[in-house]
Order: structure tokens, then C-alpha cells, then sequence
């Protein structure tokens, strides 16, 4: 079994204790290092390069914005995966554009961070159950969709109902389409975004300005 080296960034240090403790029981999990805020974690990682940072969004000297920008810089590979808190939700577009492939919830359950890690390890994005239910009541469509002419659009039109958490028969119902041509649009919309699930799916109409949180 590949086990994986983790850097814990967040300036609580109860908080980072706890984590790390949950962390260390993990089979995968070889290592795992703390750094106070983003200043920290950069310098941590030029010596100690991790496989996965959980990131913190509000800190001093350093945010995790600011942080997660530079890492990826220096570090493309880098699977970042934010830890937020209720109210932290003004911060979700600038995390997904600064590239963090994740997002779970301080007060989660191990169950939910096991589920968040084994998500991003694979490349697939990763929403806690509660972030996600918050960002689809956020989700408006933009009255000017910036066209990057990858998508048609009626995917676009789909693709923002799927971030708004509708099925597909919903949504079918809703554009008076047959179930089966919605099934298409999304095989359509996860091939030509290269995501692997609804999570992906939110973070590129996000980025591409399809819907605004």
C-alpha cells in the first residue's frame, strides 16, 4: 500500500493536533507535518515535499489564497485540500481558481476526511456533503457566461443545472429533453472537462464563470 506524506496548515493549534492524531492512524498516512500559515508551509515544503496539504483559507502573515497559488507554482502535482469553516463560503471561488482539488469542513467526521483524501489522491475533486449543499444554494448563473467555446450551449445549460444539484430526469423535465440526451450531455460534459465527478464538474463551471458562488 502507497502510504503518503501530509502537511497540516492552520494557525489553531488544538485544531492541528486533533487532525493529526485522526491522520496518523491512517494505514496510508507515513508522515504528517504542521506549518502555522502559509509562510510556514512554503518553507516546510521546499525540503519536505508532501503528496497532500490540508489548508486552512484564513490566516496570519500568509492565507491559504495566497498559499495555495504559490505551491502549485512550484509544485503542479500538489493535491491541496482546503479546510474550511460555516461563513468561509466568499473564499470557495478564489480557493478553486487558486487550484485546491478539495473541500471539507473543520468540524468533519474522520469518515468525510478518509473520503476527501482517497478522492483527491485519485485526481477526482472532492466537496463535503455540507460545502457542496452551500454552494448549490449560492449558485446563480452569470448574466454574461464567459463563452471559452469548449462547451455548447445547451451544456452549458445543463451543466448549470447540474450544479445546482438537479438529476437528470430533472433535468430533462425541466429543458423538455429525454432523459437519455441528458445522460449524453453529461458523459459529453466529463469528457470534454476532464472531470471525474459532479465536484469537478462545479469547479469548472465555477473557474469558467458558468455559475457564481
Amino acid at each position: 500500500m502507497k502510504q503518503y506524506n501530509v502537511i497540516l496548515v492552520d494557525d489553531h493549534k488544538l485544531f492541528r493536533e486533533g487532525l493529526k492524531l485522526l491522520l496518523e492512524n491512517l494505514d496510508y498516512i507515513e508522515k504528517v507535518d504542521e506549518a502555522e500559515n502559509g509562510k510556514e508551509f512554503l518553507k516546510l515544503a521546499e525540503n519536505y515535499r508532501p503528496d497532500l496539504v490540508f489548508m486552512d483559507i484564513e490566516m496570519p502573515e500568509m492565507d491559504g489564497i495566497t498559499a495555495t497559488q504559490k505551491a502549485l507554482k512550484l509544485y503542479p502535482d500538489l493535491n491541496i485540500i482546503a479546510l474550511s469553516m460555516y461563513g468561509d463560503e466568499s473564499y470557495y471561488t478564489q480557493m478553486i481558481n487558486a487550484g485546491a482539488m478539495g473541500f471539507i469542513l473543520k468540524n468533519s467526521g474522520i469518515q468525510d476526511v478518509e473520503t476527501a483524501i482517497n478522492n483527491v489522491i485519485s485526481g477526482k475533486n472532492y466537496f463535503s456533503q455540507e460545502i457542496l449543499s452551500r454552494l448549490i444554494d449560492g449558485i446563480g448563473k452569470k448574466s454574461k457566461s464567459q463563452k471559452s467555446g469548449e462547451l455548447s450551449e445547451r451544456e452549458e445549460e445543463v451543466l448549470f443545472h447540474i450544479c445546482k444539484g438537479l438529476s437528470n430526469q430533472q433535468i430533462a423535465n425541466i429543458l423538455y429533453l429525454s432523459k437519455r440526451t441528458v445522460d449524453k450531455h453529461r458523459e459529453n460534459l466529463l469528457s470534454k472537462t476532464k472531470a471525474k465527478n459532479t465536484a469537478g464538474l462545479v469547479m469548472y463551471a465555477v473557474k469558467k464563470g458558468i455559475v457564481e458562488v
